[in-house]
């Protein structure tokens, strides 16, 4: 159950730090993202695919780059990802002995 939660962490990892690449390097493209990164062309070109479908980038000639929406999601993304933490928090189990009785 938690491994697929694992996953979509890793895989949101992935696509931020695609994102992170390209707004501090725009234009690049997927050979640089993949030899600074390590992670295979294919992987790069996945959450690229994803970053555009969410209007987060879009491709140019030279490589990707940021849109106008890339910074309100910027801008968001701390608050999201600490309510994010929060309810993960809360749904701890501390005391498994608590449950028994």
């Amino acid at each position: 159950m938690i491994d697929r939660l694992e996953k979509e962490v890793d895989m949101l990892e992935r696509h931020l730090q695609v994102l992170r690449m390209v707004i501090e390097n725009e234009p690049i493209g997927i050979v640089k993202m993949s030899n600074e990164t390590g992670y295979p062309h294919h992987k790069v070109r996945y959450s690229l695919r994803v970053l555009e479908e969410e209007n987060l980038i879009e491709p140019s000639s030279q490589g990707a780059i940021t849109t106008e929406r890339t910074f309100e999601f910027v801008d968001e993304l701390d608050e999201k990802l600490d309510e994010t933490v929060e309810k993960l928090g809360s749904m701890r189990i501390d005391d498994a002995a608590e449950l028994e009785n």
